[in-house]
């Protein structure tokens, strides 16, 4: 990605207090490169934050703050935006608490405030527990869905981003054989038009996308399946016509082998798991989720709370502080574009 000098507001929710969010932001907020690339606070509660870096074994300053407009941003002080006034001894590591999808969610809302009025640039999340927010009367199934609904936005285009690996997926949370139904024309066309946008608007002005194939070696040519015929090569072909610059589709076996090596701009995935197995055999704690589509950019680590080890001070901290750094330059390059543009 292109180098450049502004350092956006980042704001890192805490995720589920009861699992390793806390003491991976611990970690994080100790990074020197997290304090290079962004302007990062925390919004959560010191009270956890202070459970997780004795646990962790670290020395943190803390900083109540009222708005983001209040924090210092410096190395070995976390600024937190705290929510409200929880019972956060009934926190207990490791459960699955009300209370915990409560705070989570708070946390979570606060966000989407902040974002929508545009007094942050970027959102990194910590993992939440979908049973906590269930217990805390949330419908939708996690992070995507609520930045989806909460901001109003027409789409929220999941990427994975690894290395030189940027994959969007057409479906998630679905069962493979309903994911493959999935993958029509009109939906697969609507994906690579969204791709091609948001592409151009982190300054990359005509973006190669590549349509990963659904069937073996691309169907060859209907001896194995005929989605490639009926739905995929119209899909590529239609957005050809519309001035899109995407190719397939091509062979799901390969795809992700040769856009490592950065030859495409994108890779539409066409179900969950034949986009995560590709990133995260390549690097699995580096392998970070980002959401596009919504006012602002949205990252997330690729783990979930981890409540086997929550509190024990053996959380790897490495994905949130890629998951930071991803989305605090994806923000520079969005905050540049719109600058060239004015």
């Amino acid at each position: 990605m292109k180098e450049t000098n502004f350092k956006p507001v980042t704001a890192i929710t805490m995720g589920d207090p009861a699992g390793i969010g806390p003491e991976t932001i611990v970690m994080t907020m100790l990074a020197p490169e997290i304090h290079e690339c962004c302007r990062p606070f925390v919004i959560g509660s010191i009270e956890i934050l202070k459970k997780a870096a004795q646990v962790m074994k670290q020395e943190l300053n803390y900083r109540k703050i009222e708005n983001p407009e209040d924090a210092l941003f410096e190395l070995g002080t976390v600024d937190v935006l705290e929510t409200g006034s929880y019972d956060t001894d009934s926190i207990v590591w490791g459960e699955v608490q009300a209370l915990s999808g409560k705070m989570s969610i708070d946390w979570i809302m606060k966000s989407i405030e902040l974002g929508m009025s545009g007094r942050i640039d970027a959102v990194s999340t910590a993992p939440i527990h979908k049973g906590a927010i269930k217990l805390a009367g949330v419908k939708e199934p996690g992070h995507t869905e609520i930045y989806e609904n909460y901001t109003h936005s027409p789409y929220a285009l999941t990427m994975f981003s690894c290395h030189k690996l940027r994959v969007f997926f057409v479906s998630r949370h679905m069962s493979l054989v309903d994911a493959c139904h999935y993958a029509t024309r009109d939906r697969v066309l609507e994906f690579v038009v969204n791709i091609d946008k948001e592409l151009r608007n982190i300054g990359i002005e005509k973006p190669l996308i590549a349509v990963a194939a659904l069937n073996p070696h691309g169907g060859d040519n209907g001896l194995f399946g005929t989605e490639e015929i009926d739905e995929l090569i119209p899909a590529v072909e239609e957005a050809k016509k519309a001035g899109i610059n995407a190719v397939g589709p091509c062979p799901a076996d390969s795809v992700f082998h040769i856009g490592k090596s950065g030859c495409y701009d994108a890779i539409l995935s066409l179900y969950h798991d034949q986009g995560h197995i590709a990133c995260k055999t390549l690097d699995f704690e580096k392998s970070v989720t980002l959401t596009f589509g919504l006012p602002f950019i949205r990252s997330s680590v690729d783990h979930g709370t981890a409540f086997d080890i929550a509190g024990t001070g053996k959380a790897n901290a490495v994905s949130l502080i890629e998951s930071t750094k991803v989305v605090s330059e994806y923000a520079a390059l969005m905050k540049g574009k719109k600058k060239g543009e004015a």
